[in-house]
């Protein structure tokens, strides 16, 4: 039986707390009804370590295991309790162990899923649901473990590759910000003798006296900036307008697309190919993209498709898909093979941007460099040209 932890008060009215075993909730209030306990809050013992992260890679290995454990003939209950005995990740096996519970109630694993959204998301459960109804719920779980796997591989694929510029910046933006607070105010006072500046030196001094005086000034006008952009990041309308702009950016409006059409095209050929209806793979699919842009697009192809019209024309007319793309989806529809054409899609996709990324980063590498080369040159220049003309006039 699961551990819950109460908080209750006694009849002085001092507060107790402490943990007991039980069926369920009701049977803990039940309990403590009987000590003569007024229950204050009662909750499962490791309700606490469920608000913990769970990784994508965590989930989808929870995933294959049922499916593996499905696949050697272990019952389903029988299964999820083994799921939920995991140590590895207390979150994760607390929510099994909750999904355990409700299906030993009597409802279904797609049901008791649903019931923990903050861990299994619509698109599981409605796999899971179709795998349920059509009684292929094995090579459901696998095929969402591979999903899962693929996206994270996707997603470590993006960070891993713009890790090095990120880092290369940051280092840049630390060498520029320690020569203004501890190297160029030293040589403030000889500039002081000189009647007139030249204007780089000006500019420079200018913003190291404004890094070293006015740092909380500095400070508070990053930490407004930083709450504008989240709160801009927010509103839907500015986070369209962004990924327009950003989508018109060379080498990086189509890295952007491409990874959204990829995305969105593993997701609804997955969905397609474990039984999920068209319309609501499309929704489901839309949100997975994670762009807004296609978002819209997608919406239009839904209402298309809900008219009976195929998906390759309002795809195309969006401008958001590349022809090919487009054609390969039209050739599925007439052929009857979309699902699997969508997922060769993907694949292709996936390997089209790994070429991007890798394209992208030969030129962000020469280009960060040189902008630390030209700050760094600025800063000199602007040291050693009034030094100069200092040592002349003497």
């Amino acid at each position: 039986m699961p551990d819950f932890a109460y908080i209750a008060r006694d009849g002085g009215g001092r507060r107790v707390s402490g943990r007991t075993e039980a069926a369920s909730e009701a049977a803990v209030l039940a309990e403590l009804a009987a000590r003569g306990l007024a229950p204050i809050r009662v909750r499962p013992a490791n309700a606490a370590r469920r608000g913990g992260r769970i990784g994508t890679r965590a989930l989808a290995g929870s995933y294959r295991q049922l499916s593996e454990l499905l696949r050697a003939g272990v019952p389903l209950l029988r299964a999820l309790r083994l799921l939920a005995r995991a140590r590895s990740h207390p979150a994760l096996a607390a929510a099994w162990g909750e999904v355990a519970d409700r299906l030993a109630a009597g409802e279904r694993l797609a049901d008791a899923m649903e019931g923990r959204n903050g861990v299994f998301a619509p698109v599981h459960i409605a796999m899971v649901r179709a795998g349920e109804r059509g009684a292929f719920l094995e090579p459901v779980l696998a095929r969402l473990a591979s999903l899962l796997e693929q996206q994270a591989d996707l997603r470590g694929k993006v960070l891993g590759n713009l890790l090095y510029p990120v880092l290369l910046l940051l280092v840049g933006f630390g060498i520029v910000v320690a020569a203004l607070v501890f190297f160029v105010p030293k040589f403030e006072e000889y500039f002081m003798k000189m009647p007139e500046l030249p204007f780089a030196t000006r500019i420079l001094l200018g913003t190291s006296a404004l890094v070293t005086e006015h740092a909380w000034l500095m400070g508070g006008l990053a930490v407004a900036a930083l709450v504008g952009v989240v709160a801009a990041a927010r509103s839907p309308r500015v986070r369209v307008a962004v990924v327009r702009r950003l989508m018109r950016v060379p080498v990086l409006g189509p890295l952007f697309s491409s990874i959204a059409v990829a995305r969105f095209a593993r997701m609804l050929g997955t969905l397609l190919e474990n039984g999920i209806p068209m319309l609501q793979a499309l929704g489901i699919a839309r949100d997975s993209a994670g762009n807004p842009v296609l978002a819209t697009a997608v919406d239009a192809a839904a209402e298309a498709v809900r008219h009976g019209e195929p998906l390759s024309r309002p795809l195309a007319e969006s401008g958001l898909f590349p022809e090919e793309v487009v054609e390969m989806i039209s050739v599925g529809e007439s052929a009857n093979n979309l699902p699997s054409v969508l997922v060769r899609l993907a694949d292709t996709l996936e390997s089209r941007i790994d070429r991007m990324l890798a394209t992208l980063l030969r030129l962000m590498e020469p280009a960060m460099l040189l902008l630390i080369a030209a700050v760094v040159l600025f800063i000199f220049l602007a040291l050693v040209v009034p030094m100069m003309q200092l040592s002349s006039q003497l």
